[in-house]
C-alpha cells in the first residue's frame, strides 16, 4: 500500500484531504507541525509527502531544505499563490504546487502523477492515436508524452528571472499569451506556470499538440463531433474547447495547424463560440488561450503559412523561452538537480560531478536545451555508478569526440572509439533500429516532428504513437519532458 505523509496544521483541511485520498487505497499519516513531520520522516519511509507551507513552528520549505531529512517526493499545498513561492518550492525539490482549496479530482491526479514519475505506480497504458496529443489534467493523469521532468521549472539566471516576472505579470490577466523558443526550452512548463499562478488555477489545463494530430482529425480534436458526422465517428465526442471551459487551452506547435482550420480557430477566439463537427447549433465557452511554437511566428506569417489576423489575435503577451546556452549558472543548477533526482530513481550513488565533468557540461552548446541535458544526465546515471560523475562517464559528443555505434544506441561510450561500426547498429532488434532512425531524423530537424514525418514519408501521429510505445516499453526516455 502507498504511504503518504500529510503535513497540515488545520484539522478540518487534513480531514478533507484525507477523505479525498481514500478512494486511492493509500495509508495516510497526518502531522500538524514541522516537528511532528520530522519525527514521522525519521521513523518511517513514505512514498509521498503532501506539505502545507504555513506551519505553527516552521515554514514548510525548511523540511524540504533540511539536509538531515530524506524527504520523499513532495506536493506543496498552500493558500499562498505567488509565483515566486512556487519557484522556491520547485527549487527546494517539490514535484508539484497546488493552491488551496484544491478539488478532490485535482488532488488525486496530482498524487498519481507524482507517484508515476518515481515508478511507484504502473505507467499508464498508451492511449489511442487520436488522443496521444491531448493532456486533460482534470480528467486523467497526463500521458507520458506530456508529463514534466522530475525537476520541474528551475532557474536563477537573469534571463529566467525575466521570464518569471513576465509570467507573474501575465498570469492574472485574460489576455492570450504566445510562448516562443527552441525545442526543449520548457514552453509547456511556462504555459502551466501561467495557468497555476492565475485565477483559473483550479480549472482544467488542456494541452493540444497541433503537430501530433492528422489534419483530418484536428477539427474534431479541438471542437468535438457528433456521432455519425463522418466515417469513424461512432460516438459523440467532446473536444478540447469543451474540456478547457473555465480553464486554459494550450495550443502547442500552433504554426503546424492547417490554414483552413486557423480561420475557424480565429472565429472561435473572437466569439468564444464554436460548433462540434456535425452540430447545427453553437456552444459558448470561457477559455484562456496560451499557444507556443518553436518557429518565428512573423516569419511564418510572411511565408503564408500562418494567418496574420490570427497572429495579432494571439500575440498579445509574448514570452520567449531562452535557450539553455544563454542561461549561465542554470546549467549547473539543472545538471545537479537532475543528477540527484535520477540517482534516486535509478538507485545509484551519485552525489556530484568532477570539476572536469562540470566544466564540460557548462561549455557544451546544448542544441537540445533542457530536454537534452536531462536525457544526457539520465543516460550517464543509468550506464555508470559511483559518488562522482567523471569526465569519461559523459557522452562523447559533449567531450568533442566521435559518436560511436554504441553511443548512438545508448549502450555506453568509449573515450578511444574513432569510427562508427554500422554492423553494431544493425545487429539488434528491428524495433530498436527503427527507434534510432526516427530519433536521428527528428534530431536533424531540431525536434520538428512534422518535418521528420515528411522526410520519412509517415504521419506525425505514427511517430507519436511509436514513441509512446517505446517509452512504455522502457526503450527510450520521454523526449518531451523538460
Amino acid at each position: 500500500m502507498i504511504s503518504i505523509l500529510l503535513v497540515e496544521d488545520s484539522p478540518s483541511q487534513a480531514r478533507l484531504h484525507h477523505a479525498y485520498l481514500q478512494p486511492m487505497d493509500v495509508d495516510v499519516v497526518i502531522a500538524e507541525t514541522g516537528a511532528e513531520a520530522r519525527e514521522a520522516l525519521s521513523e518511517k519511509k513514505f512514498d509521498l509527502m503532501l506539505l502545507d507551507l504555513r506551519l505553527p513552528d516552521i515554514h514548510g520549505l525548511e523540511l524540504l531544505n533540511a539536509p538531515s531529512l530524506d524527504c520523499p517526493p513532495t506536493i506543496v499545498l498552500t493558500g499562498e499563490g505567488s509565483l515566486r513561492l512556487a519557484v522556491d518550492a520547485m527549487q527546494a525539490g517539490a514535484m508539484d504546487f497546488q493552491i488551496k482549496p484544491v478539488s478532490a479530482d485535482k488532488l488525486r491526479d496530482s498524487v498519481k502523477r507524482a507517484l508515476e514519475r518515481f515508478e511507484s505506480l504502473p505507467q499508464p497504458v498508451p492511449v489511442a492515436e487520436a488522443d496521444t496529443a491531448v493532456n486533460i489534467e482534470e480528467q486523467k493523469p497526463a500521458p507520458a508524452s506530456d508529463r514534466q521532468g522530475p525537476s520541474g521549472f528551475l532557474g536563477e539566471s537573469p534571463v529566467m528571472r525575466n521570464v518569471f516576472a513576465l509570467i507573474e505579470a501575465a498570469a492574472p490577466s485574460t489576455a492570450s499569451v504566445f510562448v516562443t523558443g527552441e525545442s526543449g526550452t520548457g514552453k509547456e512548463l511556462c504555459a502551466r506556470a501561467i495557468h497555476n499562478a492565475g485565477p483559473r488555477r483550479n480549472g482544467p489545463f488542456i494541452a493540444l499538440n497541433c503537430a501530433a494530430i492528422p489534419r483530418e482529425l484536428m477539427e474534431s480534436e479541438i471542437f468535438g463531433h457528433r456521432k455519425g458526422s463522418f466515417t469513424g465517428a461512432i460516438e459523440n465526442r467532446e473536444g478540447a474547447a469543451s474540456m478547457a471551459d473555465g480553464g486554459t487551452l494550450f495550443l502547442d506547435e500552433l504554426c503546424e495547424m492547417d490554414l483552413d482550420l486557423q480561420s475557424k480557430l480565429l472565429r472561435f477566439i473572437q466569439t468564444g463560440s464554436y460548433r462540434r463537427v456535425g452540430d447545427s447549433t453553437g456552444r459558448d465557452t470561457d477559455i484562456r488561450f496560451v499557444c507556443a511554437t518553436n518557429r518565428e511566428p512573423m516569419e511564418e506569417v510572411k511565408a503564408g503559412r500562418f494567418r496574420e489576423d490570427l497572429y495579432y489575435r494571439l500575440y498579445v503577451v509574448p514570452i520567449n523561452m531562452p535557450p539553455l546556452r544563454a542561461r549561465g549558472s542554470d546549467i549547473r543548477l539543472l545538471a545537479e538537480r537532475f543528477l540527484r533526482d535520477f540517482a534516486k530513481i535509478e538507485n545509484k550513488s551519485f552525489k556530484s560531478f568532477s570539476p572536469d565533468a562540470m566544466k564540460c557540461i557548462q561549455s557544451y552548446s546544448w542544441p537540445g536545451n533542457v530536454r537534452e541535458l536531462e536525457n544526457v544526465i539520465r543516460t550517464t546515471v543509468v550506464l555508470n555508478d559511483g559518488e562522482e560523475v567523471s569526465l569519461d562517464a559523459l557522452p562523447p559528443q559533449l567531450r568533442g569526440g566521435p559518436i560511436t555505434a554504441d553511443s548512438v544506441a545508448g549502450e555506453g561510450h568509449s573515450q578511444g572509439a574513432t569510427a562508427v561500426d554500422t554492423t553494431k547498429i544493425f545487429l539488434r532488434p528491428l524495433e530498436e533500429i527503427e527507434m534510432i532512425a526516427i530519433t536521428k531524423v527528428i534530431d536533424h530537424f531540431d525536434g520538428n516532428v512534422t518535418k521528420a514525418a515528411r522526410t520519412l514519408d509517415i504521419s506525425t501521429s505514427t511517430i507519436y504513437r511509436k514513441r509512446e510505445n517505446w517509452i512504455a516499453k522502457g526503450l527510450m526516455k520521454d523526449p518531451d519532458s523538460s
